[in-house]
């Protein structure tokens, strides 16, 4: 059933005053609206329970992001946007915007806040994990002044927080101490944009000659709330990280979450995930040392090079000159995230013939060569360099191993997509068999000419990632 306007009412002061004085006027009969992008949708369906609505878009008072010696203090009504873009975060808390990149498209990341997010207290929201691993506080606002509590208590059950009727979350504070640390975050969901997480995890560590002198682990869409794995890390700190430390963690990780059955997975599904998220953080981390090290090598030998040359170097990780050009003028470049970051921001300001360029620049799927098809040859296409057709070669690995009939149904599925959209179909292979990119394909197939658009938009983006980091790491 659709949602009959009349039956609404909406007001929209401009102040924080006035409206912290209406909800305390009338506690729990106000429900306070910033983006919108939950309240529309259940407003859409029929299902908005609240009829009378108060918006708080656009406060100066919840707005801007400022930044101390101490801690950085994020307005509640800034976007995902505002948190991606933002130079401090980027660096120093990169969990938090990689949760802002994963956050919806476009249109919601300039829509949708980070109070938001936190007063809906959903258990699978992208953002909530990278809070608990920085410590952050919060700043409640109400007629009554405000109060200032860490985050880590305040979901209290699912749905349900420590924001009483009349108070609004007016800051997210983030202390600045996690500079040094490894980060690591991974979202599981039926896709890797744009989709409901599975099982999502947020995780900082450190090591001292091997030691592990710090680790933080966060995890959502296993509970009724996010959740920190604290007696996880407690097993995990002071310990070398070994095989036995693995098994350990794998049974402390699977002991403290409260998975559920539900349309998205399954308890034992996510159980398993978690697991495995736990352990591939605790891999990494030990790892990173010699990442670190030939990260380093690479980027200080690219930083130093003429901008023709390393507009050439850099090309075959997305195949766009206008990308690689935008990565150079960039340098310096610091290191892996602040190269990602930079390449995320690059490739979304560039035009549909700067997308189509990079699309070009990889083969069909189940060949090993870039199309010459006149439907999808450009005449900006360029060779795939030798660089590009090894790591096309290694993403598209277990297509070659397919059977003879999916090889003849994804050929089939490949003309039909370039008969109706007159490029090539892309899609992050890397990970998935010839069976599910053919799923994937038939699928896509369905969507209208935007929408597919912005769905090859994005698979190119993870490529490109991908790309990145090999290149940075071999």
């Amino acid at each position: 059933m659709k949602a009959n306007p009349s039956n609404y009412e909406m007001v929209a002061p401009n102040s924080l005053s006035a409206i912290v004085s209406l909800l305390a006027k009338e506690p729990g009969e106000w429900l306070p609206i910033a983006g919108g992008t939950d309240v529309m949708v259940q407003y859409a369906a029929g299902k908005l329970p609240a009829r009378k609505l108060v918006s708080i878009w656009n406060l100066p008072e919840l707005r801007g992001i400022r930044v101390a010696s101490g801690e950085i203090r994020i307005g509640a009504g800034c976007t995902y946007t505002d948190l991606r873009k933002h130079e401090t975060i980027r660096n120093e808390f990169p969990l938090l915007a990689t949760a802002a990149r994963w956050t919806g498209g476009i249109a919601n990341q300039n829509r949708g806040t980070i109070g938001g997010n936190i007063v809906n207290a959903s258990p699978a929201a992208d953002s909530l994990p990278a809070l608990l691993v920085y410590d952050a506080e919060l700043i409640l606002v109400s007629i009554r002044g405000e109060r200032r509590l860490p985050y880590v208590n305040f979901h209290t059950g699912y749905k349900k927080t420590l924001l009483a009727a009349d108070e609004l979350i007016q800051t997210v504070c983030l202390p600045r101490r996690f500079v040094g640390y490894f980060s690591h975050a991974r979202k599981v969901g039926a896709r890797n944009a744009q989709a409901i997480s599975k099982v999502c995890i947020a995780a900082l560590g450190r090591l001292t000659d091997g030691v592990v002198e710090d680790a933080r682990i966060a995890v959502g869409s296993v509970a009724p709330i996010p959740l920190r794995l604290s007696e996880t890390e407690k097993i995990v700190r002071g310990k070398t990280i070994d095989s036995d430390l693995l098994l350990s963690t794998r049974r402390a990780a699977a002991a403290e979450i409260r998975p559920i059955d539900d349309m998205r997975s399954t308890s034992r599904y996510r159980a398993a995930v978690v697991e495995n998220l736990v352990a591939e953080f605790l891999i990494r981390l030990n790892d990173d040392r010699g990442h670190t090290e030939r990260e380093g090598k690479t980027l200080a030998r690219w930083n130093r090079l003429p901008i023709e040359e390393a507009v050439k170097t850099i090309l075959p990780c997305c195949g766009s000159k206008a990308w690689a050009q935008g990565m150079a003028v960039r340098r310096p470049l610091a290191d892996e995230a602040s190269a990602l970051t930079a390449s995320d921001e690059i490739w979304r300001e560039l035009t549909p013939p700067d997308w189509m360029e990079a699309f070009n620049s990889h083969p069909r799927i189940g060949e090993s060569h870039p199309s010459d098809s006149a439907l999808t040859q450009s005449a900006s296409t360029q060779p795939a360099s030798t660089q590009s057709a090894e790591w096309s070669s290694q993403e598209q690995r277990n297509v070659g191993d397919a059977d003879a009939v999916v090889k003849a149904n994804l050929a089939d599925a490949n003309r039909e997509y370039e008969r109706r959209f007159n490029r090539i179909f892309i899609v992050c292979a890397t990970g998935k068999s010839a069976s599910e990119i053919l799923e994937i394909l038939r699928r896509r197939l369905q969507n209208d000419a935007e929408t597919e658009l912005h769905e090859a938009v994005e698979q190119q983006r993870q490529i490109t990632q991908i790309r990145l980091r090999k290149w940075l790491h071999e």
